[in-house]
Order: C-alpha cells, then structure tokens, then sequence
C-alpha cells in the first residue's frame, strides 16, 4: 500500500480546523510508517506555509513533524509562489516539486504521477 499525503490547510488561519488538519495528517503518515507502508507527504496550497513553522523547535508540532520528514517529498513551488511562502520553504530545508508543468506556473506535484505509481492520495 502506498499513501500520498496532501496537506493543504492554512496555517496563516490560525484556526483549531488548520491544526488540526494538519495533526491529522503527521499522524496518518507516522501511523503508516510504524507499519511499514509506503507514504509521501506533499505540502500544496497554502499548505506550502507549513514547513517554514513545523522546522521551528518551539512549534508543538516539531516533534511530530521530525519523526516523519523522511517522508516530505516536498512543497509546491507554484503554490509556494502563490501563497508567499518559497522563502520558508526554502529555509526549511523542503524541496520544491515542479514536475508538473502547468502552464502559466512555475510548476506543481504531478498527482497524476503519484496515481499512476500507485499511490492513493489523502488530502488534509
């Protein structure tokens, strides 16, 4: 079984539904580790604010998010142009995924790509 995790909650909202989306989907991915699955985590919409705060070690979700960074495959670089958010990105560490070239972008993940390798997505 192989997972790909889509966080798209905005953190800049502040909102219990946000942190808790975002939990939610730390969770799954450190659930799915445990037993030995296949996971990705993509960062995509204003999802793409994320990284720059979970790399933060006074962030209450650091912990969490470190135990499962090996599985971050990245950020979306056009969402991350959007959303004012590639300078935290970039200083997180977390890589910007551009294989989808939408046009009038700078590029986005390929969900396609992920579905087509076998991975069914979750969106948080």
């Amino acid at each position: 079984m192989k997972t790909a995790i889509l966080i798209l909650s905005d953190p800049k909202t502040g909102s219990e539904e946000a942190n808790g989306r975002l939990f939610n989907a730390l969770a799954v991915a450190h659930d799915l580790q445990t037993r030995k699955q296949e996971v990705t985590i993509i960062f995509q919409g204003a999802g793409a604010r994320w990284p720059a705060q979970l790399t933060q070690k006074e962030h209450p979700f650091h912990d969490l998010f470190t135990s499962v960074r090996q599985s971050v495959a990245g950020a979306s670089k056009a969402c991350s142009v959007v959303f004012g958010a590639i300078d935290g990105v970039e200083a997180s560490g977390t890589k910007l995924l551009d294989d989808n070239q939408l046009p009038g972008t700078p590029g986005l993940p390929s969900i396609g790509a992920l579905i087509d390798a076998g991975y069914t997505p979750v969106v948080f």
